[in-house]
């Protein structure tokens, strides 16, 4: 694989990162995966306008401009022989490197790398999930950004892969549904469409925006509002949304499942949609 590292394209095994860097001693970072159809990066300037957000809540100075961001995204592309493949990128920005303790550098150097990989766009099968012991701090700062302290994210899918399931389903500190380890959580009733708030712990997600806008164009009723465990074992239908694995079936939590147990008609349109803008 070859990278971006701080102004340079070299094979990943030459790259160098201080050991005082504050993203490896600290998850003093943030990052953004991307999805790549035929070399397009999908929703670029939505991804760029989060990391840029992010990076001001934390603030960590960026260390190029958009333009050479832009540049370098499409020069790793290149470097990979995948710009006009479909792909996953990973975008990644520390603080850079900093003396011990936890005070802020006085004049940080922030690092950044960038990584690509092919990516089949093969439909994932429907998910299996189960409730999480891990719950989602929502009154954290960083429960609105992609910050690279991930590991209650990372115990919650270790939890849910030890009992044979594919994802975890997270409570916030209310004991109200926030989202999965890796992914924003929509369910459907009525004919309607539910999500979880950012306020009670949900990720800003790009492609839950766009589902907003998919339900907007074809008026499905859509809502964002609390949702409790039980309003989502007795869903109709549920699904999970992020960059990479688009929109994906979600039919069963706990053991139980949900609605009739496939893929249901508002989820099976959702994705027809989804797919519809991805290939424009």
């Amino acid at each position: 694989m070859i990278i971006y590292l701080n102004g340079d394209i070299l094979p990943q095994e030459n790259a160098q990162i201080s050991a005082s860097d504050r993203g490896l001693l600290l998850g003093d970072g943030i990052f953004e995966t991307l999805r790549v159809y035929q070399g397009r990066i999908y929703r670029l300037d939505d991804h760029l306008d989060r990391l840029m957000a992010s990076a001001n809540t934390l603030g960590i100075p960026m260390p190029v401009s958009r333009i050479a961001l832009c540049e370098a995204l499409d020069a790793t592309l290149e470097a990979n022989q995948l710009a006009q493949s479909d792909a996953s990128m990973r975008l990644t920005l520390t603080r850079g490197a900093g003396p011990r303790g936890l005070d802020l550098p006085s004049d940080p150097e922030p690092t950044l790398l960038i990584s690509a990989a092919p990516l089949d766009q093969t439909l994932l099968p429907p998910a299996t999930a189960l409730i999480s012991s891990i719950r989602r701090n929502q009154h954290s700062p960083l429960a609105s950004i992609k910050s690279l302290n991930f590991l209650d994210n990372i115990l919650a899918r270790s939890e849910a892969r030890s009992q044979g399931l594919d994802e975890a389903l997270m409570l916030n500190t209310d004991g109200q549904l926030a989202e999965a380890s890796a992914a924003n959580l929509f369910i459907a009733a009525n004919d309607s469409l539910l999500t979880p708030t950012v306020v009670d712990g949900a990720l800003p997600g790009i492609t839950r925006a766009v589902i907003f806008e998919i339900s907007k164009s074809q008026a499905i009723p859509i809502q964002e509002r609390s949702l409790s465990r039980d309003e989502l074992l007795e869903a109709d239908e549920a699904f999970l949304t992020n960059s990479i694995i688009e929109v994906r079936p979600l039919i069963q939590v706990e053991g139980q499942i949900i609605g009739h147990g496939g893929i249901g008609p508002l989820t099976e349109r959702i994705q027809d949609a989804y797919r519809r803008l991805t290939a424009q």
